[in-house]
C-alpha cells in the first residue's frame, strides 16, 4: 500500500532538491522514499504548477494547521530578519535612555 504524505512535506523535500542542491538519492536513502517518488514531486514541483502547488496548501490551512517545514535556507533568512529587529531596537533603546537622561536632568 503506497504511502500518503502531506503537500507541506513534498514541498519541503523539493526545496531541498532545488534551493538546498542536495541531492536526489541521498535524499531517498535518508528519508526512505523511492527516488522515481521525488522525481515525480519535483516534476510538478518543476512544472510552474505553482497554482496547484499554492491551492492545495491554501485548502489544507483553512482546513486545520499543518506542520510546515523548513530548509536551513529559510532559518538562515528568518536569522538575518532577527538581527536587524535586534539592532533597530538597541537603537531605539539608546535614543529612549539618552531622552530619559535628558528629561531627568531638567528636573534637578
Amino acid at each position: 500500500m503506497p504511502k500518503h504524505y502531506e503537500h507541506e512535506y513534498k514541498e519541503y523535500v523539493c526545496r531541498l532538491v532545488v534551493e538546498e542542491n542536495k541531492k536526489v538519492t541521498e535524499l531517498s536513502r535518508d528519508l526512505g522514499i523511492p527516488v522515481g517518488t521525488i522525481k515525480n514531486w519535483l516534476a510538478k514541483y518543476k512544472d510552474k504548477d505553482k497554482e496547484k502547488w499554492d491551492k492545495v496548501r491554501r485548502k489544507k490551512h483553512k482546513d486545520g494547521e499543518q506542520p510546515v517545514f523548513h530548509t536551513p535556507t529559510d532559518y538562515e533568512e528568518a536569522l538575518k530578519q532577527r538581527k536587524k529587529e535586534i539592532e533597530i531596537l538597541k537603537e531605539e533603546n539608546e535614543i529612549l535612555k539618552k531622552a530619559m537622561h535628558v528629561f531627568t536632568k531638567n528636573q534637578e
